[in-house]
């Protein structure tokens, strides 16, 4: 019989991994990774993303433009485009891997199946941990080059300087929910072994005494 708090462990890892696909997805598209704003033009905003620049302005608009050519993009975009996309692949990867290895799926009831199914469910949780990591780490490193250049004091005060964008927040989300699904499927792996059925067989014993004293023993099982 399941049990249902591996059930439950489960589809909330599901659920939450997910989330985190999507949300580790839309930081990637996201052109919101650094937002610029200066005081001289009040009415117009830039902001940078992995694969375009954008700049907003209250009466034309937004208007978006790719780059170029990636030869003059700079390192650290260089670094999150390779390590966002690998993230995402890595996500996918391991949520495909653990639906097999769901309780709920009626495959491989045998003792070798479920030990099959639990090295899914450990191999799909090492793949949201690693997409948790690489996502958390392009998104704090340029958090970290956006603070030390927005506190460097030999910047003149004038010019303008570089601020969190919203993909920034939505990245450090993604890679956290990645985590924490990754959790959750460990944790039903580790309660799914002790919920297998065990059979217990008793050993009961009679004693019958025969008629010339002799005594007959009769078990039963």
């Amino acid at each position: 019989m399941t049990n249902p708090c591996t059930v439950f462990l489960e589809l909330l890892g599901m659920l939450i991994g997910t989330g985190g696909w999507f949300c580790s997805l839309a930081a990637t598209i996201m052109p919101q990774w650094l937002s610029l704003s200066t005081e001289l033009m009040g009415m117009e905003s830039y902001e940078q993303g992995l694969w375009e620049a954008c700049v907003i302005q209250e009466v034309a608009g937004t208007e978006c433009r790719p780059y170029d050519t990636i030869l003059g993009l700079e390192p650290k975009f260089m670094l999150a485009r390779v390590l966002m996309c690998v993230s995402d692949a890595t996500c996918l990867l391991g949520l495909l891997l653990a639906i097999p290895a769901m309780s709920q799926i009626n495959c491989c009831k045998s003792e070798e199946g479920r030990r099959t199914k639990r090295g899914l469910k450990i191999t799909a949780g090492v793949f949201l941990c690693i997409a948790g990591l690489f996502v958390l780490f392009p998104i704090s490193y340029i958090a970290h080059d956006i603070v030390i250049k927005y506190f460097d004091e030999s910047i003149p005060h004038v010019v303008p300087r570089s601020e969190f964008g919203d993909a920034l927040f939505i990245g450090w989300a993604a890679g956290l929910l990645d985590i924490v699904a990754a959790m959750l499927l460990f944790a039903s792996c580790s309660d799914s072994r002790d919920s297998e059925p065990h059979l217990v067989y008793h050993r009961q014993g009679q004693e019958i005494r025969t008629i010339d004293g002799s005594r007959k023993r009769t078990e039963y099982v």
